[in-house]
Parts: C-alpha cells; sequence; structure tokens
C-alpha cells in the first residue's frame, strides 16, 4: 500500500513504521543460552590459516553479519531521509537512542552518558585531548603497555596544553601485586601538579588485565583523574562501568563484542562531563549533552544499528561464560607450549589477569626484527597468523589472540608449530 504524506501525516509514526519493519526483517538470534562447543559453527570464515589475531578486530558472527546487511538495505533506501529525523531540535531517530540504551543496559550505565564513536581510538582520542583540566606545567603520565595511539595522544599534550609527559613500564612479571606496586610508586614519585593518568584495561601487547579499580583508587586519593582505555575489554570481560569506578572510559565495538567494524563509544560519567571540552568546539548537540564531546562527521549509519544485534548475540552466550570460554583457550594453547624451552609467557596464571590475548616471547624475539620474523615464518610455513608487537619495555614478543571462532585444532597447529620452530629462536 502507498504511504500517505502530506502535512497531515505523523513523521515519527512514518519513522517508527519503516523501523518496525526492519527488525520484523533481522535474522533471529539464537535462544540462548548458546552450547559452548557449537559456537565456530556460528561464523563464516576461512579456514585454511588459523587465525589467531583477533585484537585487531572480531569477526561478526553470522546472525550479526545478517543484521548488517539488513541495516545497509534499509539504510540505502530511506538514506537522509532516515538522518535527518534525528538532528538535535527535531524528532530524535528512535533506533540511533536505543543503541545507547542497549550499550547502557550492558554496561549498566545511564544511557545519556554515552557517546557513539568509530572505534576505541577516536574515543580515547576525544578523551584525552579535550580532558580540560590540565594548565601549562602540569604533569601526565602513561604506560609502556598503553596502545600505541593512546601514547601519541598523551605525548601531543606537551605541545596542545604544555603537559609535563611522563611515561613508566610496566614490571614483569606482571602480578597484580607488582603491578599496583608499579602504579603506587610512580603516583608517589611524579610532580604533586600530576593531573592525568591514562590506564588500560587489557594491554594489546601482552595481554595482561590491569586492576584498573585499584589503580583508580590510588590516583583519586592523590587528586589524579584517570582515563580507562577499554578498546579490548567490552565484550571480552564480565564487567559493568559500575565495577571500574571509572569517570572516563573509550572502548571499541567491533573487537569482541563483534559489531561491524566502525563502531565505538565513549562514557564520561555525568558529573564530570563538564571536564571535557566539546569535540573542536562542536555546537550540533548542546555542551550538556555527551555526544557533543564526539566528532559530529558522518558515519557508518548501518554499523551502528547493528550493534543492537551484537549486543543481542553477546547476551545468548553469557558474559560470565563467553569470557570464561575465552580464557580456556588461552589455557589450551598456553599448558601445551610451556615446557618448550626459552619460553616466556607474558601474562600471569592469575585468571583476573588475563582473558583470551597473551604474548609470549623466545629469546630472540626480544628483537622485534626477529619475532617479526618468527611470526612471517609462523604464517607462511605453518598458516598461523599470529602478529609481532613491540613497545614492550623488557623487548618484543609474538600476540597469540583466539576468538570464539576459533577450534582447539587450530590452536594444536600453533601448538605444533612453536615446538618446531622455536629452536631456531633460542
Amino acid at each position: 500500500m502507498k504511504r500517505q504524506t502530506g502535512p497531515g501525516v505523523d513523521r515519527r509514526a512514518l519513522l517508527m513504521s519503516s523501523i518496525g519493519a526492519l527488525v520484523a526483517a533481522r535474522s533471529d538470534v539464537p535462544a540462548g543460552p548458546l552450547d559452548l562447543d557449537s559456537l565456530p559453527q556460528q561464523w563464516d570464515v576461512d579456514r585454511s590459516i588459523s587465525n589467531l589475531e583477533n585484537a585487531y578486530w572480531g569477526v561478526m558472527p553470522r546472525v550479526v553479519y545478517d543484521d548488517y546487511i539488513a541495516q545497509t538495505r534499509f539504510l540505502n533506501r530511506r538514506n537522509t531521509v532516515f538522518v535527518r529525523d534525528g538532528i538535535p531540535g527535531r524528532e530524535l531517530t528512535v533506533a540511533m537512542e536505543r543503541v545507547r540504551a542497549d550499550l547502557a543496559r550492558l554496561l549498566q550505565a545511564p544511557a545519556e552518558e554515552f557517546a557513539l564513536a568509530r572505534n576505541g581510538t577516536e574515543a580515547l582520542q576525544n578523551l584525552i585531548l579535550q580532558y580540560g583540566c590540565l594548565k601549562p606545567g602540569d604533569a601526565v603520565l602513561y604506560a609502556d603497555l598503553d596502545y600505541d595511539e593512546m601514547q601519541q595522544a598523551m605525548e601531543s599534550l606537551r605541545l596542545s596544553r604544555g603537559a609535563n609527559v611522563r611515561k613508566f613500564a610496566i614490571p614483569e612479571p606482571a602480578t597484580t601485586a607488582n603491578i599496583l606496586a608499579a602504579y603506587e610508586r610512580e603516583l608517589r614519585d611524579s610532580p604533586p601538579n600530576l593531573k592525568l593518568l591514562l590506564v588500560t584495561h587489557l594491554s594489546n601487547r601482552t595481554g595482561v588485565v590491569m586492576p584498573v579499580r585499584d589503580i583508580i583508587a590510588m590516583a583519586r586519593a592523590r587528586g589524579v583523574d584517570t582515563i580507562v582505555d577499554a578498546a579490548q575489554t567490552i565484550g571480552h570481560l564480565d564487567f559493568t562501568l559500575a565495577d571500574l569506578d571509572a569517570d572516563f572510559v573509550g572502548f571499541s565495538l567491533h573487537k569482541w563484542l563483534g559489531a561491524p567494524i566502525g563502531t565505538g563509544a565513549l562514557w564520561v560519567r555525568a558529573s564530570r562531563l563538564k571536564d571535557v571540552e566539546p569535540c573542536m568546539g562542536s555546537t550540533m548537540f548542546p555542551a550538556d549533552d555527551t555526544r557533543s564531546r564526539t566528532s559530529v562527521g558522518t558515519i557508518n549509519f548501518a554499523a551502528a544499528l547493528t550493534v543492537p544485534a551484537a549486543i543481542s548475540f553477546h547476551r545468548s552466550i553469557g558474559g560470565p561464560r563467553k569470557a570464561a570460554h575465552l580464557r580456556s583457550l588461552r589455557d589450551y594453547w598456553v599448558e601445551r607450549v610451556r615446557d618448550v624451552r626459552g619460553m616466556e609467557i607474558l601474562t600471569p596464571d592469575d585468571p583476573a589477569r588475563y582473558g583470551a590475548v597473551t604474548s609470549f616471547r623466545l629469546p630472540a624475539t626480544k628483537d622485534y626484527a626477529r619475532a617479526q620474523t618468527l611470526a612471517r615464518v609462523l604464517l607462511e610455513k605453518h598458516q598461523v597468523l599470529t602478529v609481532a608487537r613491540r613497545g614492550i619495555a623488557r623487548g618484543s614478543a609474538i600476540r597469540v589472540t583466539p576468538a570464539l571462532y576459533n577450534t582447539r585444532q587450530e590452536l594444536d597447529r600453533l601448538v605444533a608449530a612453536l615446538r618446531s620452530e622455536a629452536g631456531n629462536f633460542a
């Protein structure tokens, strides 16, 4: 039936009708909880390579991919009619608000405290570069295991804000006691005008999970604010924002949550929003709206609208079960290579300190060029994809990251390859 248009038509009703039709056409998320042994069957992936490099971005499960295609079809049909209904001052786009609402329920914080971004890097750059409590000469602090672009953002405060930028190394072994002692020492020995600390929830370099809540408490006791990089942990570790007790958090949604590439978000506690400046003086949203703290450029709306499907799939597994299964995949390969001569596992055995991401080091791979060589040998000779990581104070390493779609047979291929090649990197 042809839709009516004109001054007597409720435009919001038309929009809701379009969204309702789209939702009805979506693929159903499997009724949970999903059987863990059947998880690899939920993905369509090329298994000619054992892809153990999943900390870069996540692969969408089939049901999320189908939703992304449906959302793309919807946006291509509705195009800017859909977007223009969301301009501030007019009717808010119901579908986009649903994304924030679903994210808020997942992380158990008010929806108005979230703003969508294109990735975790953008979200965290917004938080770091727009942190408004610095004056020339104030100090900021970060660690060697923080993400490269976040380190660069902290360093840029030297020129943009006249900050005294400090860096320190996370100790090895990275036990809870050692990590907390290092942060305690750095906070104690830093200048009294230390204002900002960057803490990474899970390091992309070694996979170590930081005791974020304890670190924030130490910093807060000294009047130091903390920005938390949770790019690797949303949909990976089982936690809520209250568990972190943070004020500023940035994260990716296209990694462990399995949303499409180009999705991320930031969160700012409402009482602290005034301490983060609007993005480049943005006036698209009012200053008391968290969304004014991110870029207002055109985003991939279809990717953003697929986030609820990714959250639904995540819930169909269950956060605690998912986190435990990811740790079990990590444990599977780690336990089978511990006895390899010269093998050094860079995450501790404490389950609170690791997830799926773990790096290892052989004596020769402390040199980044040799680490790259080993990663290349693993790929070209054994069809196992890993990645060399540098920037670790005590030397480079190889990162291994299984995901939910990986099988134990693929991990067996890694184990066999490491046993075969370790002697060449002693």
